[in-house]
């Protein structure tokens, strides 16, 4: 196993802060009363965690579009095509409702590890990658089903 660098590291935790905090924010009532009152009612409860996992999954359809331009012939063709996937998913299966809207988000991130790995086994994801992504998606999909589950 490769160890992952730092900064992607930090920079993977920071971007669970927003799971983490709307998960404290479904589990403690007054904690989203006083975050709606002071952040905005967008940042509190399952809301922040539906919104946020739909940007996360279009962010990674352009993490994995850089690992495409790595890549060569069909394989490239490939990459093209699976890492636009993520971003669509969202856009067409988070609509309908805490339940629906977040089990499509745990089933889209699950399904990008399978897209990481083919990156990876390529060559074009870096050593470290999928340590990183299974350690970020397994507190990302927690969160998200804790949403559903208490919302």
């Amino acid at each position: 196993m490769t160890e992952i660098p730092r900064t992607p590291l930090l920079l993977g935790f920071a971007g669970l802060l927003p799971f983490v905090w709307s998960v404290l924010t479904v589990l403690q009532p007054g904690l989203a009363e006083w975050g709606a009152r002071t952040l905005g009612p967008r940042f509190a409860g399952a809301y922040v965690m539906l919104f946020y996992g739909a940007i996360i999954l279009s962010f990674m359809s352009g993490v994995l579009w850089g690992f495409a331009t790595r890549l060569h012939g069909a394989r490239a063709t490939t990459g093209y095509i699976l890492s636009v996937l993520p971003a669509l998913w969202a856009f067409f299966t988070t609509g309908g409702g805490v339940t629906s809207a977040g089990l499509s988000l745990i089933a889209g991130f699950i399904a990008i590890l399978g897209i990481d790995w083919f990156f990876w086994r390529q060559g074009a994801a870096p050593d470290w990658w999928m340590q990183l992504r299974i350690l970020l998606t397994i507190v990302v999909t927690t969160c998200l089903a804790i949403g559903v589950i208490f919302s």
